[in-house]
C-alpha cells in the first residue's frame, strides 16, 4: 500500500525524520511530499527542503520525495494512486486540527488518514518553534540529521 507523508517541512525537524522513518516500516511505499500551505511563509526553497527530505531518506529504500505546489492534496493523492494519508501527532491540539482535515479528505476521495503519535522525546519540537529558535545556539539539536541554515544563511550570524 502506498501512502503519502504531506507537509511544508521548513526546515525539517528531528520529529519528521522520526514519523518517516515510522511510517516506512509500515507501508510498502512512503512518499514524502513538499506541499504548499497559504498560511506559512517559507523560509527555505522548494527545492533546498527536497534535499533536506532526500538526505532524511537515505537508507529508507521504500521512501520517495516529491512536491505539489499547485492544487489540493485529494488531487495529488488521486495522480499518485496513493489512499493514506500519514500525518504526525503531538498532542490533542494537532488531533483537532488534523480531524477535520481527515473527515474531509475521506468524503473528498476516499481515502485514510493515518496518524502516527510523536515521540515523546520529540513531542515539543515544531517547524515553526525551529524556525524561531533558528537565531540561537542549541537550535541545530531540533532539526534533522543534515539539517542546518538554509544555503543562503550561511556564514551569517
Amino acid at each position: 500500500m502506498r501512502a503519502l507523508f504531506p507537509g511544508s517541512f521548513d526546515p525539517v525537524t528531528q520529529g519528521h525524520q522520526d514519523v518517516l522513518r515510522r511510517a516506512s516500516l509500515l507501508f510498502d511505499e512512503v512518499v514524502v511530499c513538499v506541499m504548499f500551505n497559504s498560511n506559512k511563509t517559507g523560509r527555505f526553497p522548494i527545492t533546498e527542503r527536497l534535499d533536506r527530505l532526500r538526505a532524511v531518506a537515505t537508507g529508507l529504500s521504500n521512501v520517495t520525495v516529491d512536491s505539489h505546489t499547485g492544487g489540493l492534496l485529494v488531487d495529488y493523492c488521486r495522480r499518485a494512486g496513493i489512499d493514506v494519508v500519514i500525518r504526525g501527532v503531538r498532542d490533542v491540539h494537532d488531533l483537532d486540527y488534523e480531524m477535520p482535515m481527515a473527515r474531509m479528505n475521506q468524503e473528498l476521495a476516499g481515502f485514510e488518514t493515518f496518524f502516527i503519535a510523536a515521540d515523546p522525546a520529540l513531542a515539543h519540537v515544531s517547524s515553526s518553534l525551529v524556525t524561531a529558535m533558528s537565531q540561537h545556539e542549541g537550535s541545530s539539536k531540533l532539526l534533522s540529521a543534515g539539517e542546518g541554515r538554509s544555503k543562503g544563511e550561511e556564514g551569517r550570524e
